[in-house]
C-alpha cells in the first residue's frame, strides 16, 4: 500500500512539475529546448501525410460509396468484426426493375425485349462496380486505414512520449539554474546542486534515446510514401479495368439496339469529341436496288466495289461532318470536321455505316461522324 501511495505521489509531482514548465514556457518565463532543424522536417512531414492520408481516405469512401448511410453502416460491421453483407449497387436495382417490367410488358415485344438487353447490361455494370469497390478497398482503402490507425498511433505515442521527456529535462534545467543560484547565495548545500545535476544527466539520457525512437519512426514515412504509392497504382489499374468493362459493356449493348428495325439515333450538333467506334444505326432510307448487290444475307461490305456503286435516284441526304476522321483502308473515305457530304445506304449494309461522296471521291465513313440534316 505503502508503494502504491508513493508511486501515485511522483506520479502527481512529475505531471505538477511538466504542467508549471509548459505553462511557463507559454508564458515566455522558461526556455525550452529546440528540436534540430531535421527533426522539425520529419515532424512536419509526418503530419502532412497523416492529413492527406486522412481526406484522400475519407474521399476515397464517398466515391466508392456515396450514400452516407451505407458507410456508416459498413463502418459498424467493421468494427464490430463481422461480415459485410453483399448490397446491390444502384445498377443492380435499375436491371432488376428493367427486366421485372419487361416480363409484365411482354418479354417477346420490341419494347419488352430492348428493357430486357438494357437491364442484362446494367446487372453486368453492377457486377464490374462491385467488383472495383472491393478491389479499391483491400488494396487501397486497407492499407491507408493500417497506417493510421497502426503506424500513426505509434508515432503520436512515442511523440507524446519526446514532448513529456523535453518537459522533464527543461524542468531539471531550470532547477539547476535555480540551485546554482541558490548556492551562490549560500542559500543551499553542495548536495542539492549535486542532486540537480544527476537529476538533469538522466532526464538528458532519457530525452536523448527517446528522441532516437521517434526519429527513426518518424523516417520510416518515406517507406509509408512507398507503400502508398503501390496500393495507388493497384487502385489506378482497378479503376481502369472498372471502366474498359463498362465501356465493353455498354458498347455491346449499343450494337445490339443499332440492330433492331426502325431504330432511330440522332447525333447531336453539340458534341465535343469523336465517339470510340461507330455504333449507331443509320437514318437514311435503304435503296431497292444497286447494280451487282444481291438481297440475301450477305454483306455488303464483303463485296462492295466503289467503283460500281452508284448513288441511288432516292434516298440520298447531306450530311455535316461532326469530327475529323481518317480512313482504315481504301474502301472508307477520309473526312475533315465541318465538312458537307452526300450520304445514302445500301441493302444490307452494316447500319453502322453509310457510302458518302465528296467530289470525286467516295467511300464508307462511320455514322456516329455525322449529322445528318433534313
Amino acid at each position: 500500500m505503502d508503494f502504491s501511495v508513493k508511486k501515485l505521489a511522483s506520479d502527481a509531482g512529475v505531471f505538477f512539475s511538466r504542467a508549471v514548465q509548459f505553462t511557463e514556457e507559454k508564458l515566455g518565463q522558461a526556455e525550452k529546448t529546440e528540436l534540430d532543424a531535421h527533426f522539425e522536417n520529419l515532424l512536419a512531414r509526418a503530419d502532412s501525410t497523416k492529413n492527406w492520408t486522412e481526406k484522400i481516405l475519407r474521399q476515397t469512401e464517398v466515391l466508392l460509396q456515396p450514400n452516407p448511410g451505407a458507410r456508416i453502416e459498413e463502418f459498424l460491421y467493421e468494427k464490430l468484426d463481422k461480415k459485410i453483407p453483399v448490397r446491390n449497387t444502384n445498377a443492380d436495382l435499375l436491371g432488376q426493375y428493367m427486366i421485372e417490367a419487361a416480363n409484365e410488358f411482354g418479354p417477346g415485344s420490341p419494347y419488352g425485349s430492348t428493357l430486357i438487353k438494357v437491364g442484362e447490361t446494367q446487372k453486368q455494370l453492377g457486377g464490374a462496380e462491385r467488383d472495383f469497390m472491393h478491389s479499391a478497398s483491400v488494396n487501397f482503402l486497407t492499407p491507408l486505414r493500417n497506417f493510421l490507425e497502426g503506424d500513426w498511433r505509434t508515432i503520436s505515442k512515442e511523440r507524446r512520449l519526446l514532448e513529456n521527456r523535453r518537459l522533464d529535462l527543461d524542468a531539471c534545467k531550470a532547477r539547476l539554474k535555480k540551485a546554482k543560484a541558490a548556492e551562490a547565495k549560500a542559500a543551499l548545500w553542495s548536495e542539492e546542486v549535486e542532486k540537480a545535476e544527476h537529476e538533469l544527466r538522466v532526464a538528458q539520457t532519457e530525452f536523448d534515446r527517446q528522441a532516437e525512437v521517434t526519429r527513426l519512426l518518424l523516417e520510416g514515412i518515406s517507406s509509408t510514401h512507398m507503400n502508398h504509392l503501390r496500393c495507388l497504382k493497384e487502385f489506378a489499374e482497378a479503376q481502369a479495368t472498372y471502366y474498359a468493362q463498362c465501356y465493353q459493356y455498354t458498347l455491346d449493348l449499343q450494337k445490339q439496339l443499332g440492330r433492331f428495325p426502325g431504330t432511330f439515333v440522332v447525333n447531336s450538333p453539340h458534341a465535343s469529341s469523336p465517339p470510340v467506334s461507330p455504333t449507331s444505326a443509320a437514318t437514311i432510307p435503304v435503296v431497292s436496288a444497286v447494280a451487282g448487290a444481291s438481297n440475301n444475307t450477305t454483306t455488303v461490305d464483303s463485296m462492295l466495289n466503289l467503283s460500281d456503286v452508284k448513288p441511288p435516284s432516292s434516298g440520298t441526304r447531306k450530311a455535316r461532318v461532326l469530327y475529323d476522321y481518317d480512313a482504315a483502308d481504301s474502301s472508307e473515305l477520309s473526312l475533315l470536321a465541318d465538312e458537307l457530304i452526300t450520304v445514302y445506304s445500301l441493302p444490307g449494309m452494316d447500319p453502322d455505316w453509310l457510302i458518302a461522296e465528296k467530289g470525286n471521291q467516295k467511300g464508307k465513313v462511320p455514322v456516329t461522324y455525322l449529322e445528318l440534316l433534313s
